[in-house]
Protein backbone atom coordinates (compact mmCIF):
# COMPACT_ATOMS: atom_id res chain seq x y z
CA UNK A 1 0.00 0.00 0.00
CA UNK A 2 1.19 3.56 -0.63
CA UNK A 3 2.57 5.54 2.33
CA UNK A 4 0.57 8.27 4.05
CA UNK A 5 2.07 11.32 5.75
CA UNK A 6 0.56 12.84 8.87
CA UNK A 7 2.17 16.09 9.93
CA UNK A 8 1.47 16.87 13.58
CA UNK A 9 1.50 14.31 16.40
CA UNK A 10 -1.26 15.77 18.54
CA UNK A 11 -4.65 14.15 19.17
CA UNK A 12 -6.04 14.78 15.67
CA UNK A 13 -3.00 13.37 13.90
CA UNK A 14 -2.68 10.37 16.19
CA UNK A 15 -6.37 9.47 15.80
CA UNK A 16 -6.06 9.62 12.01
CA UNK A 17 -2.95 7.44 12.24
CA UNK A 18 -4.88 4.85 14.23
CA UNK A 19 -7.72 4.77 11.71
CA UNK A 20 -5.34 4.31 8.77
CA UNK A 21 -2.90 1.90 10.39
CA UNK A 22 -5.85 -0.24 11.44
CA UNK A 23 -6.70 -0.55 7.74
CA UNK A 24 -3.20 -1.68 6.84
CA UNK A 25 -1.80 1.57 5.44
CA UNK A 26 1.87 2.45 6.07
CA UNK A 27 1.62 5.65 8.12
CA UNK A 28 4.47 8.10 8.73
CA UNK A 29 3.90 10.72 11.44
CA UNK A 30 6.10 13.82 11.43
CA UNK A 31 6.45 16.45 14.14
CA UNK A 32 8.82 19.34 14.81
CA UNK A 33 8.94 18.56 18.54
CA UNK A 34 11.14 15.92 20.21
CA UNK A 35 8.14 13.83 21.31
CA UNK A 36 4.48 13.37 20.44
CA UNK A 37 1.48 14.95 22.14
CA UNK A 38 3.27 17.64 24.12
CA UNK A 39 0.32 20.04 24.29
CA UNK A 40 -1.98 17.10 25.05
CA UNK A 41 0.22 16.25 28.03
CA UNK A 42 0.22 19.84 29.26
CA UNK A 43 -3.56 20.10 28.91
CA UNK A 44 -3.90 17.01 31.09
CA UNK A 45 -1.34 18.01 33.69
CA UNK A 46 -3.99 19.07 36.22
CA UNK A 47 -6.61 16.56 35.03
CA UNK A 48 -7.32 15.40 31.50
CA UNK A 49 -10.85 16.44 30.51
CA UNK A 50 -11.43 13.96 27.69
CA UNK A 51 -15.00 14.87 26.75
CA UNK A 52 -18.42 15.76 28.21
CA UNK A 53 -21.51 13.73 29.05
CA UNK A 54 -24.26 16.23 28.25
CA UNK A 55 -26.95 15.23 25.70
CA UNK A 56 -25.64 15.25 22.16
CA UNK A 57 -27.91 18.10 20.87
CA UNK A 58 -26.59 20.34 23.66
CA UNK A 59 -23.04 19.09 23.05
CA UNK A 60 -23.19 20.04 19.37
CA UNK A 61 -24.37 23.57 20.14
CA UNK A 62 -21.13 24.26 22.02
CA UNK A 63 -19.41 24.65 18.64
CA UNK A 64 -21.44 27.72 17.67
CA UNK A 65 -21.41 28.64 14.00
CA UNK A 66 -19.30 25.55 13.18
CA UNK A 67 -21.82 23.12 14.72
CA UNK A 68 -23.49 22.03 11.51
CA UNK A 69 -20.15 21.51 9.76
CA UNK A 70 -18.67 19.42 12.60
CA UNK A 71 -21.80 17.45 13.46
CA UNK A 72 -21.15 14.46 11.21
CA UNK A 73 -17.60 13.99 12.52
CA UNK A 74 -18.72 14.36 16.13
CA UNK A 75 -21.63 11.97 15.60
CA UNK A 76 -19.18 9.38 14.24
CA UNK A 77 -17.00 9.65 17.37
CA UNK A 78 -19.33 10.91 20.15
CA UNK A 79 -18.41 11.07 23.85
CA UNK A 80 -19.59 7.52 24.60
CA UNK A 81 -17.42 6.20 21.75
CA UNK A 82 -14.42 8.08 23.15
CA UNK A 83 -14.98 6.46 26.53
CA UNK A 84 -15.07 3.05 24.86
CA UNK A 85 -11.92 3.90 22.88
CA UNK A 86 -10.07 4.92 26.05
CA UNK A 87 -11.14 1.64 27.66
CA UNK A 88 -9.48 -0.30 24.81
CA UNK A 89 -6.24 1.40 25.84
CA UNK A 90 -6.75 0.17 29.41
CA UNK A 91 -7.87 3.62 30.60
CA UNK A 92 -11.28 3.57 32.33
CA UNK A 93 -13.12 6.89 32.60
CA UNK A 94 -15.67 8.47 34.92
CA UNK A 95 -18.17 11.32 34.82
CA UNK A 96 -17.42 14.13 37.24
CA UNK A 97 -19.99 16.18 39.12
CA UNK A 98 -19.94 18.84 36.37
CA UNK A 99 -20.69 16.27 33.65
CA UNK A 100 -17.12 16.36 32.40
CA UNK A 101 -15.48 13.03 31.62
CA UNK A 102 -12.02 12.20 32.95
CA UNK A 103 -9.74 9.16 32.90
CA UNK A 104 -9.36 7.43 36.22
CA UNK A 105 -6.15 8.78 37.65
CA UNK A 106 -6.92 12.07 35.86
CA UNK A 107 -3.60 12.27 34.02
CA UNK A 108 -2.92 12.35 30.27
CA UNK A 109 0.42 10.53 30.36
CA UNK A 110 -0.85 6.95 30.89
CA UNK A 111 -3.34 7.30 28.03
CA UNK A 112 -0.75 8.78 25.68
CA UNK A 113 1.82 6.10 26.53
CA UNK A 114 -0.68 3.31 25.86
CA UNK A 115 -1.83 4.99 22.65
CA UNK A 116 1.66 5.48 21.22
CA UNK A 117 2.57 1.89 22.13
CA UNK A 118 -0.45 0.60 20.22
CA UNK A 119 0.29 2.81 17.21
CA UNK A 120 3.87 1.54 17.04
CA UNK A 121 2.61 -2.03 17.25
CA UNK A 122 0.33 -1.24 14.30
CA UNK A 123 3.39 -0.16 12.30
CA UNK A 124 3.09 3.62 12.55
CA UNK A 125 6.50 5.22 12.11
CA UNK A 126 7.29 8.43 14.01
CA UNK A 127 9.73 11.03 12.72
CA UNK A 128 10.41 13.57 15.46
CA UNK A 129 12.29 16.85 15.16
CA UNK A 130 11.12 17.02 11.54
CA UNK A 131 9.80 20.49 10.80
CA UNK A 132 7.65 20.73 7.71
CA UNK A 133 8.44 23.76 5.56
CA UNK A 134 6.30 23.27 2.48
CA UNK A 135 6.48 21.43 -0.82
CA UNK A 136 8.84 20.93 -3.69
CA UNK A 137 6.66 19.68 -6.50
CA UNK A 138 4.68 16.79 -5.01
CA UNK A 139 7.22 16.15 -2.24
CA UNK A 140 6.88 17.32 1.35
CA UNK A 141 9.99 19.11 2.57
CA UNK A 142 11.30 18.81 6.12
CA UNK A 143 14.17 20.26 8.09
CA UNK A 144 15.62 17.49 10.25
CA UNK A 145 18.63 17.01 12.56
CA UNK A 146 20.27 15.08 9.70
CA UNK A 147 19.54 17.81 7.15
CA UNK A 148 16.79 18.44 4.59
CA UNK A 149 14.42 15.58 3.81
CA UNK A 150 11.89 15.07 1.01
CA UNK A 151 9.00 12.63 1.34
CA UNK A 152 6.39 11.91 -1.32
CA UNK A 153 3.23 10.30 0.13
CA UNK A 154 0.07 9.14 -1.55
CA UNK A 155 -1.95 11.42 0.74
CA UNK A 156 -1.17 13.94 3.44
CA UNK A 157 -2.95 15.02 6.60
CA UNK A 158 -2.01 18.31 8.20
CA UNK A 159 -2.85 18.31 11.92
CA UNK A 160 -0.59 21.13 13.04
CA UNK A 161 -2.68 22.75 15.77
CA UNK A 162 -3.39 26.44 16.19
CA UNK A 163 -1.00 29.10 17.43
CA UNK A 164 -1.35 28.94 21.20
CA UNK A 165 1.40 27.39 23.34
CA UNK A 166 4.06 27.67 20.60
CA UNK A 167 6.74 26.21 22.87
CA UNK A 168 4.79 22.93 22.71
CA UNK A 169 4.63 22.95 18.92
CA UNK A 170 1.44 24.86 18.02
CA UNK A 171 3.03 27.93 16.49
CA UNK A 172 0.88 28.63 13.40
CA UNK A 173 3.86 28.59 11.04
CA UNK A 174 1.80 26.51 8.62
CA UNK A 175 -0.53 29.42 7.79
CA UNK A 176 1.67 31.18 5.17
CA UNK A 177 2.39 27.84 3.46
CA UNK A 178 -1.33 27.26 2.87
CA UNK A 179 -2.04 30.90 2.03
CA UNK A 180 0.57 30.67 -0.73
CA UNK A 181 -1.56 27.91 -2.28
CA UNK A 182 -4.66 30.08 -2.25
CA UNK A 183 -6.32 28.36 0.73
CA UNK A 184 -8.69 30.73 2.56
CA UNK A 185 -7.71 31.23 6.19
CA UNK A 186 -9.44 33.09 9.00
CA UNK A 187 -6.98 35.07 11.15
CA UNK A 188 -5.65 33.11 14.12
CA UNK A 189 -7.03 34.62 17.35
CA UNK A 190 -6.95 33.66 21.02
CA UNK A 191 -9.82 31.55 22.36
CA UNK A 192 -10.43 30.41 25.93
CA UNK A 193 -8.12 33.17 27.07
CA UNK A 194 -7.69 35.73 29.81
CA UNK A 195 -8.14 39.46 29.30
CA UNK A 196 -6.12 42.56 30.06
CA UNK A 197 -7.50 44.93 32.70
CA UNK A 198 -5.49 48.07 33.53
CA UNK A 199 -5.48 47.60 37.32
CA UNK A 200 -4.21 50.35 39.53
CA UNK A 201 -0.90 49.42 41.07
CA UNK A 202 -2.21 49.09 44.64
CA UNK A 203 -4.92 46.64 43.56
CA UNK A 204 -2.49 44.64 41.39
CA UNK A 205 0.10 44.29 44.13
CA UNK A 206 -2.41 43.25 46.76
CA UNK A 207 -4.72 40.94 44.81
CA UNK A 208 -2.78 39.38 41.92
CA UNK A 209 -3.41 35.66 42.22
CA UNK A 210 -6.57 36.05 44.32
CA UNK A 211 -9.57 33.90 43.35
CA UNK A 212 -12.96 35.57 42.99
CA UNK A 213 -15.45 32.88 43.97
CA UNK A 214 -19.21 32.44 43.71
CA UNK A 215 -19.94 35.17 41.19
CA UNK A 216 -21.97 35.39 38.00
CA UNK A 217 -20.36 36.91 34.93
CA UNK A 218 -21.83 37.91 31.59
CA UNK A 219 -20.66 39.56 28.39
CA UNK A 220 -22.29 41.12 25.31
CA UNK A 221 -24.68 38.55 23.85
CA UNK A 222 -23.79 35.96 26.49
CA UNK A 223 -26.09 35.03 29.37
CA UNK A 224 -24.54 35.32 32.85
CA UNK A 225 -22.93 32.15 34.19
CA UNK A 226 -21.95 31.30 37.76
CA UNK A 227 -18.41 30.28 38.59
CA UNK A 228 -15.10 31.76 39.66
CA UNK A 229 -12.07 33.45 38.17
CA UNK A 230 -8.66 34.72 39.19
CA UNK A 231 -7.15 38.17 39.33
CA UNK A 232 -3.84 38.19 37.48
CA UNK A 233 -1.21 40.91 37.39
CA UNK A 234 -2.34 41.88 33.92
CA UNK A 235 -6.08 41.30 34.19
CA UNK A 236 -8.40 38.34 34.71
CA UNK A 237 -8.24 34.64 33.85
CA UNK A 238 -9.79 31.32 34.82
CA UNK A 239 -12.66 29.10 33.72
CA UNK A 240 -15.42 31.70 34.06
CA UNK A 241 -13.45 34.21 31.96
CA UNK A 242 -12.60 31.61 29.32
CA UNK A 243 -16.32 30.94 28.87
CA UNK A 244 -16.76 34.63 27.98
CA UNK A 245 -13.72 34.83 25.73
CA UNK A 246 -15.42 34.70 22.32
CA UNK A 247 -18.04 37.43 22.91
CA UNK A 248 -15.53 39.67 24.69
CA UNK A 249 -12.91 39.22 21.95
CA UNK A 250 -15.45 39.86 19.19
CA UNK A 251 -16.88 42.94 20.94
CA UNK A 252 -13.38 44.38 21.29
CA UNK A 253 -12.71 43.76 17.60
CA UNK A 254 -16.03 45.30 16.50
CA UNK A 255 -16.52 48.15 18.97
CA UNK A 256 -13.05 48.77 20.37
CA UNK A 257 -14.35 48.22 23.90
CA UNK A 258 -15.97 45.52 26.02
CA UNK A 259 -16.82 44.87 29.65
CA UNK A 260 -17.60 41.90 31.83
CA UNK A 261 -20.75 42.31 33.93
CA UNK A 262 -20.17 40.84 37.40
CA UNK A 263 -22.77 39.88 39.96
CA UNK A 264 -20.74 39.77 43.15
CA UNK A 265 -23.65 38.53 45.27
CA UNK A 266 -25.64 36.09 43.11
CA UNK A 267 -27.57 34.70 46.08
CA UNK A 268 -28.98 38.09 47.11
CA UNK A 269 -31.58 40.17 45.32
CA UNK A 270 -31.06 43.77 44.35
CA UNK A 271 -33.91 44.82 46.65
CA UNK A 272 -32.45 42.97 49.65
CA UNK A 273 -29.01 44.45 49.05
CA UNK A 274 -30.36 47.97 48.68
CA UNK A 275 -32.37 47.66 51.88
CA UNK A 276 -29.38 46.31 53.80
CA UNK A 277 -26.94 48.91 52.49
CA UNK A 278 -29.41 51.71 53.27
CA UNK A 279 -29.15 51.00 56.98
CA UNK A 280 -27.20 53.69 58.85
CA UNK A 281 -23.46 53.03 58.92
CA UNK A 282 -22.87 54.85 62.16
CA UNK A 283 -19.16 54.72 62.86
CA UNK A 284 -18.58 51.74 60.57
CA UNK A 285 -16.08 52.09 57.78
CA UNK A 286 -17.23 51.30 54.25
CA UNK A 287 -15.36 48.00 54.46
CA UNK A 288 -17.23 46.97 57.60
CA UNK A 289 -20.55 48.17 56.19
CA UNK A 290 -20.03 46.07 53.04
CA UNK A 291 -19.08 43.07 55.16
CA UNK A 292 -21.97 43.39 57.62
CA UNK A 293 -24.74 44.41 55.26
CA UNK A 294 -23.60 43.13 51.87
CA UNK A 295 -21.51 40.10 52.81
CA UNK A 296 -18.62 41.37 50.67
CA UNK A 297 -15.03 41.19 51.85
CA UNK A 298 -11.53 40.95 50.42
CA UNK A 299 -11.17 40.98 46.66
CA UNK A 300 -14.90 41.48 46.00
CA UNK A 301 -14.98 44.66 48.09
CA UNK A 302 -11.72 45.76 46.47
CA UNK A 303 -13.22 45.30 42.99
CA UNK A 304 -15.99 47.73 43.90
CA UNK A 305 -13.43 50.33 44.94
CA UNK A 306 -11.37 49.67 41.83
CA UNK A 307 -14.27 50.03 39.39
CA UNK A 308 -16.62 52.58 40.95
CA UNK A 309 -16.31 56.33 41.51
CA UNK A 310 -16.51 57.52 45.14
CA UNK A 311 -20.03 58.92 44.70
CA UNK A 312 -21.37 55.47 43.77
CA UNK A 313 -19.75 53.91 46.82
CA UNK A 314 -21.53 56.44 49.02
CA UNK A 315 -24.98 55.91 47.46
CA UNK A 316 -26.74 52.72 48.71
CA UNK A 317 -28.91 52.36 45.59
CA UNK A 318 -26.02 52.79 43.16
CA UNK A 319 -23.78 50.58 45.28
CA UNK A 320 -26.37 47.79 45.38
CA UNK A 321 -26.86 48.05 41.61
CA UNK A 322 -23.10 47.83 41.09
CA UNK A 323 -22.81 44.74 43.29
CA UNK A 324 -25.40 43.03 41.10
CA UNK A 325 -23.98 44.26 37.78
CA UNK A 326 -20.44 45.61 38.17
CA UNK A 327 -18.98 46.60 34.80
CA UNK A 328 -15.36 45.45 34.55
CA UNK A 329 -13.84 46.93 31.36
CA UNK A 330 -11.29 44.82 29.48
CA UNK A 331 -8.95 46.35 26.93
CA UNK A 332 -7.57 43.33 25.04
CA UNK A 333 -7.36 39.55 25.07
CA UNK A 334 -4.27 38.08 26.65
CA UNK A 335 -1.56 37.26 24.05
CA UNK A 336 -2.34 34.43 21.64
CA UNK A 337 0.59 32.35 22.85
CA UNK A 338 -0.95 32.30 26.34
CA UNK A 339 -4.42 31.19 25.23
CA UNK A 340 -5.69 27.69 25.88
CA UNK A 341 -6.84 27.36 22.28
CA UNK A 342 -7.03 29.17 18.97
CA UNK A 343 -9.90 30.50 16.89
CA UNK A 344 -9.50 30.93 13.15
CA UNK A 345 -7.52 28.82 10.72
CA UNK A 346 -8.43 26.91 7.57
CA UNK A 347 -11.90 27.99 6.43
CA UNK A 348 -14.33 25.09 6.71
CA UNK A 349 -15.73 26.03 3.30
CA UNK A 350 -12.38 24.98 1.79
CA UNK A 351 -12.92 21.39 2.92
CA UNK A 352 -15.17 18.60 1.76
CA UNK A 353 -17.11 16.36 4.15
CA UNK A 354 -13.96 14.30 4.81
CA UNK A 355 -11.85 17.39 5.55
CA UNK A 356 -9.96 17.21 2.25
CA UNK A 357 -9.04 20.55 0.71
CA UNK A 358 -11.16 20.97 -2.40
CA UNK A 359 -8.34 22.78 -4.19
CA UNK A 360 -5.70 20.22 -3.20
CA UNK A 361 -6.93 16.65 -3.75
CA UNK A 362 -5.17 14.28 -1.38
CA UNK A 363 -4.37 17.00 1.16
CA UNK A 364 -6.48 16.83 4.33
CA UNK A 365 -6.62 19.03 7.45
CA UNK A 366 -7.90 18.26 10.96
CA UNK A 367 -7.90 19.47 14.53
CA UNK A 368 -7.37 22.94 15.91
CA UNK A 369 -5.92 24.34 12.70
CA UNK A 370 -9.47 24.43 11.31
CA UNK A 371 -11.67 27.49 11.81
CA UNK A 372 -13.80 26.46 14.79
CA UNK A 373 -13.71 27.10 18.50
CA UNK A 374 -15.39 25.68 21.57
CA UNK A 375 -15.33 26.21 25.33
CA UNK A 376 -13.25 24.14 27.71
CA UNK A 377 -15.00 21.15 29.22
CA UNK A 378 -13.90 18.38 26.86
CA UNK A 379 -15.27 19.99 23.71
CA UNK A 380 -11.88 21.03 22.32
CA UNK A 381 -10.28 17.62 22.63
CA UNK A 382 -13.37 15.78 21.36
CA UNK A 383 -13.48 17.83 18.15
CA UNK A 384 -9.76 17.36 17.55
CA UNK A 385 -10.12 13.60 17.91
CA UNK A 386 -13.33 13.51 15.85
CA UNK A 387 -11.96 15.54 12.93
CA UNK A 388 -8.81 13.40 12.91
CA UNK A 389 -10.97 10.28 12.89
CA UNK A 390 -13.10 11.61 10.02
CA UNK A 391 -10.03 12.69 8.04
CA UNK A 392 -8.47 9.26 8.49
CA UNK A 393 -11.60 7.62 7.12
CA UNK A 394 -11.63 10.17 4.31
CA UNK A 395 -8.04 9.41 3.31
CA UNK A 396 -8.85 5.70 3.16
CA UNK A 397 -11.92 6.39 1.00
CA UNK A 398 -9.99 8.70 -1.30
CA UNK A 399 -7.16 6.22 -1.82
CA UNK A 400 -9.66 3.42 -2.45
CA UNK A 401 -11.11 5.46 -5.30
CA UNK A 402 -7.65 5.49 -6.95
CA UNK A 403 -7.87 9.22 -7.72
CA UNK A 404 -5.11 9.94 -10.24
CA UNK A 405 -4.10 13.26 -8.68
CA UNK A 406 -1.92 12.65 -5.62
CA UNK A 407 -0.56 15.16 -3.10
Amino acid sequence: MPPIAIIGCGPAGLMAAEVLAGRGYPVHCFDAMPSAGRKFLMAGKSGLNLTHSEPFPDFIRRYGSASSRLEAALAALPPEALRAWAATLGIPTFIGSSGRIFPEGMKAAPLLRAWLHRLRQQGVRFHMRHRWNGWQGQALCFDTPAGPLSFTPAATLLALGGASWPRLGSDGRWAPLLAERGIALAPLRPANCGFIVPWREHFRERFAGAPVKNVCAGAPGFAPRRGEFVISREGVEGSLIYALAAPLRDALAQDGEAAISLDLAPDKSLQALQAALSRPRGRDSLANHLRRQGGLTGVKAALLRECLPPQSLADPARLAAAIKALPLPVVAPAPLEEAISTAGGVALSELDEDFMLRRQPGLFCAGEMLDWEAPTGGYLLTACLATGHQAGLGIARWLAQATPTRN
